[in-house]
């Protein structure tokens, strides 16, 4: 797959201040909201003025990352780590196995790493030039970077959390405020937020912070949320497993929950979780986030990684496992599994003709691409049968370059709830290495994308555009008019029918 990025016209970033000298001072910027402590600097103007005419007070982003939470007592972080820890305790193997894995995403790095940890032999195998699968990244010939996705890491992925614990890279986490921020389609340019009070355990910070919030739900909505939460809050992991056949919309409409409840929050969360609206969405997947929210202190809080994902993840996985013995290739895209005769792998032969062997195999690829390579004999074996079922969801990421500071912006992600953008972030304020105090880079994810694409990239940023002159009415129209596009990214990640093409 290329992921091929478009200029619209060339600017000199050589000048750009380097993100680490500058992060490391205490910087406030004149714009937007309060993430924490205020550090100001002299602003020539501190009031902003609506179409109205009406002046109001913008309070200011402050850059300065929050203390890691502490994760390590959670129930869930502490059997991550026991079971993590127990490849490293096992037994050395009289003769260790040579595992050979299809595909350096984060699954089969982490795949490689702990069968290095167990001292095994891992041959990881990356069809592509880059690693990190979904995590994948590039940088252009400016030196910037563009990535599959945008990537967000919560305090309630247990095993992400350790697995940065185990490589020493705690410290390239930038912890956010414990909030969710959505925009307010009714009120172009306002946002609103859903706080989680520091002092109060789950699940009443959660509680709390939807009580707390009043623009996006009645009362009467609240109670009837709360209410209709409980199955879920009190049935336990045979409870969200059972909701696997039940769309996030049917369920609200059978726990009585207004449309209004799903309309306002629930489509924003599923197109965020699964790039997908809530009448496609298993509820398994929404009720599995919100219990862990819940039911964890600090699971709801989000990090953004402090640079690209190659380099700043993926490449101390690689070190780690080259380190134990391990082998990672890229450019070593499989052509066929090719079985014995007992329909068991015998090897996998690559594009290149080279033939690799080994002692056990494993698929860590995505489902489109696994169901490509599927032998024939192995299809209609009843537990490969079943992969029919699962389809892979097309998304798109976007990223546009501005020839200037945006104000309307938080050191945070952001839930754009527009008809077609889930979730975005101003990547030049929340993340180190793309810090920029003169340019905005706004990075987005276009979903649900099934319709788009196979669309131009041009058709793809005129849309994003429309969509962001409602975000930033004062800032950003679809004309260019106000803010002018530099330059811009588009990334596609296919499903299926398009990978075969």
């Amino acid at each position: 797959m290329s992921c091929p990025g478009h200029v619209v016209s060339g600017i000199n970033l050589s000048t750009q201040v380097k993100a680490a000298t500058l992060w490391s001072l205490p910087i406030s910027f004149g714009y937007s909201y309060s993430m924490g402590s205020k550090l100001r600097f002299p602003a020539r103007n501190n009031g902003v003025m609506t179409r109205s005419g009406r002046e109001f007070r913008r309070l200011k982003v402050v850059c300065v990352d929050y203390p890691r939470p502490e994760l390590d007592n959670s129930v869930n972080f502490v059997e991550a780590a026991y079971l993590s820890s127990s490849f490293r305790s096992a037994p050395r193997p009289t003769k260790p196995l040579e595992v050979v894995i299809a595909g350096a995403g984060l699954a089969g790095l982490s795949t490689a790493k702990y069968l290095a940890d167990a001292g095994h032999k891992p041959i990881l195998l990356e069809a592509r030039d880059v690693l990190g699968g979904k995590v994948a990244a590039w940088k252009d010939d400016d030196g910037d970077w563009y990535e599959t996705g945008l990537h967000i890491f919560f305090g309630a992925y247990p095993n992400i959390q350790n697995l940065f614990g185990e490589l020493g890279i705690n410290d390239r986490l930038q912890w956010k405020e414990h909030s969710m921020i959505f925009a307010m389609p009714s009120k172009p340019g306002e946002f609103s937020r859903f706080d989680f009070l520091e002092a109060l355990p789950s699940p009443l910070n959660g509680i709390w912070a939807i009580l707390k919030n009043n623009e996006m739900l009645t009362w009467s909505e609240k109670v009837k949320f709360a209410i209709g939460l409980l199955p879920a809050m009190l049935g336990g992991q045979s409870y969200v497993e059972a909701q696997d056949g039940v769309s996030v919309e049917e369920w609200m409409r059978k726990r009585g929950i207004p449309d209004r409840v799903t309309d306002e929050v629930f489509i924003a969360m599923s197109k965020a979780l699964n790039f997908i609206n809530p009448d496609e969405l298993s509820m398994q997947c929404i009720l599995i986030a919100l219990n862990r929210f819940l039911q964890e202190k600090h699971g709801s809080k989000m990090a953004f990684l402090d640079g690209n994902p190659p380099e700043r993840l993926c490449l101390p996985i690689v070190e780690h496992i080259e380190s134990r013995g391990g082998q990672v290739r890229l450019n070593s895209r499989i052509k066929k599994v090719q079985l014995n005769k007992d329909g068991s792998v015998n090897n996998f032969l690559l594009n290149n003709g080279a033939i690799v062997r080994g002692d056990a195999f494993v698929f860590a690829t995505p489902v489109d691409i696994l169901k490509l390579l599927l032998p024939e004999d192995w299809k209609e074996i009843p537990y490969f049968k079943k992969l029919e079922k699962l389809v892979g969801v097309p998304v798109i990421n976007v990223h546009i370059w501005f020839d200037r500071k945006l104000k309307n912006t938080y050191d945070h992600l952001l839930f754009s709830r527009s008809e077609l953008l889930s979730v975005y972030a101003d990547m030049s304020v929340t993340c180190k290495e793309y810090y920029n105090p003169n340019q905005s880079m706004l990075e987005l994810v276009f979903a649900p994308a099934e319709e788009w694409i196979s669309r131009s990239d041009s058709e793809i940023i005129d849309a994003t555009m429309q969509e962001l002159s409602k975000l930033f009415p004062d800032e950003i129209s679809a004309d260019q008019s106000k803010a002018k596009i530099v330059k811009y990214h588009v990334v596609k990640t296919p499903r299926l029918e398009e990978l075969a093409r």
